[in-house]
């Protein structure tokens, strides 16, 4: 299939790139960029939320799922951008969010029985904290995350049947697949009983108030699988990659239906050659990952691992076997925004979300008129200025892209000195020195690609950098 190796560029649509002047990203912008994505040498693009939505959650929170917001252009505009896209030979995926939709979506009110609703809340806990539970008309209803996200029964075979719909409406219209959002709250415990305490750790990072329960109830139920296998159904041999917020040892349900599910345990681990080959080697047990480092909600390599460690960061994400996700701007290396920021997002996470950028403008050539949230230092870190520079971030990237091509199936983690993270890819090795002074290197044959010019040399890795070598030393 042509996902099994695949780099999925994630486009944050308000954030990509303006047509219009208003200061927010729109899909005839992501159309005006795709010669940058087949330059760069991705498979496809992924679009995070599109549809109409109050934007409570910035379209997490959806209205209509067989529309585009206003903010992000039209129904005919998704289509120009799927067939330009289709010309560069990209596929394009969209984000689907089948767990709740917004409070304003006429299925809301028109058809309550398909959503959870209970006379007494029990103590399942909101993703963004306190009770998953709001009071309305005498009852209390679920919403897994912001009150304004009411959970869908996808027991009732009416919410199958509409989501059914919903997924071959876009595969019509040029799809490629989807994304799939928070699909380990699909289904919950149908009885709706508590959860009860933790009797051990959960493996992935969580909320003070969640690390006290079991979370066995109010997600994640054992029968999830019934409404995965209606999922893929709808979509046939379309590509389906799952956010399961799960370590990998937990997949296995999720996975006899999706293609593939984000490896949480890579992107939460520090950066340590040690917890690094323990998060792959964990996820590598089983088929099934996919690869991601920094997203919308998570933030990007340079901010996360330190601007030192980015270049080898992203060779690690681009020479791992399976679909790998690369996030909008992480190609040139661009940080995160203001730290902590909440002028749009209630989470925080605008930092996050900063535009892209094309130049060395104020605006970065985002936009014509004010970005709805600044530019980081545009003048410093751009595409136009990187673009020729072989020594550039994106340089950097391009070339792993087009190395990624001819690495072999399968990785073998190989040993190496302490805070060395080593693996092989048939004839290729690939060695990631995560500390601040040299380390010596596996034994290796002649560098192919390094993080920067004489980051091996006479055995040794430079710190904070990494290479691939083909064949081994005589």
């Amino acid at each position: 299939m042509w996902w099994q190796d695949a780099v999925i560029y994630q486009v944050y649509p308000r954030s990509f790139q303006d047509s219009d002047g208003d200061g927010l990203g729109d899909l005839p912008g992501v159309e005006q960029r795709l010669d940058h994505l087949a330059w760069l040498g991705v498979d496809a693009l992924w679009l995070s939320p599109i549809y109409p939505s109050p934007m409570h959650d910035f379209g997490y929170d959806v209205s209509d799922y067989k529309g585009v917001d206003p903010v992000f252009g039209t129904l005919e505009d998704f289509d120009r951008l799927a067939a330009a896209a289709r010309e560069r030979g990209l596929r394009v995926l969209l984000d689907l969010v089948p767990c709740h939709t917004s409070i304003e979506h006429p299925w809301f009110r028109e058809h309550p029985d398909w959503y959870i609703w209970a006379d007494q809340p029990n103590n399942w806990l909101s993703a963004f904290g306190g009770s998953a539970w709001s009071r309305l008309n005498g009852r209390y209803y679920l919403h897994s995350f912001y009150p304004e996200q009411p959970d869908l029964d996808w027991r009732n075979p009416d919410v199958v049947a509409a989501m059914q719909d919903v997924l071959a409406f876009w595969i019509g219209r040029g799809a490629a697949g989807y994304r799939v959002d928070a699909i380990d709250r699909l289904l919950k415990d149908p009885e709706l009983r508590d959860d009860p305490p933790a009797s051990g750790p959960f493996g992935l990072p969580l909320s003070d108030e969640e690390t006290k329960l079991a979370l066995t109830n109010s997600r994640n139920a054992p029968d999830t699988g019934v409404a995965l296998a209606r999922m893929r159904d709808a979509v046939d041999d379309h590509l389906l990659v799952g956010e399961v917020y799960l370590p990998s040892a937990k997949w296995q349900p999720y996975l006899e239906h999706l293609d593939a599910a984000f490896a949480f345990e890579l992107l939460h681990a520090d950066w340590d050659a040690s917890v690094l080959r323990a998060a792959i080697e964990a996820t590598t047990r089983r088929a099934g990952a996919a690869w991601v480092l920094s997203n919308h909600d998570f933030g990007r390599l340079v901010t996360r691992f330190g601007a030192e460690n980015a270049r080898s960061a992203a060779l690690m994400l681009l020479t791992l076997p399976g679909p790998a996700f690369l996030y909008q701007g992480d190609e040139i290396g661009l940080g995160d925004g203001p730290g902590g920021e909440r002028k749009f997002d209630r989470a925080g996470r605008d930092r996050y979300r900063h535009p892209m950028q094309w130049d060395g403008s104020p605006t970065g050539g985002f936009t014509t008129g004010e970005p709805w949230l600044p530019t980081v230092e545009p003048e410093r870190v751009n595409v136009e200025a990187q673009r020729e520079d072989p020594r550039s971030t994106v340089s950097l990237v391009r070339d792993l892209l087009a190395l990624r091509r001819v690495l072999a199936d399968g990785l073998e983690l190989v040993d190496a000195a302490p805070g060395v993270l080593a693996y092989r890819r048939g004839e290729h090795t690939v060695a990631i020195n995560t500390t601040a002074e040299e380390r010596p290197a596996p034994a290796t044959g002649e560098p192919v690609l390094e993080t920067w010019p004489g980051a091996l040399r006479a055995g040794a890795l430079a710190a904070h950098s990494g290479a691939i070598t083909m064949g081994l030393s005589r």
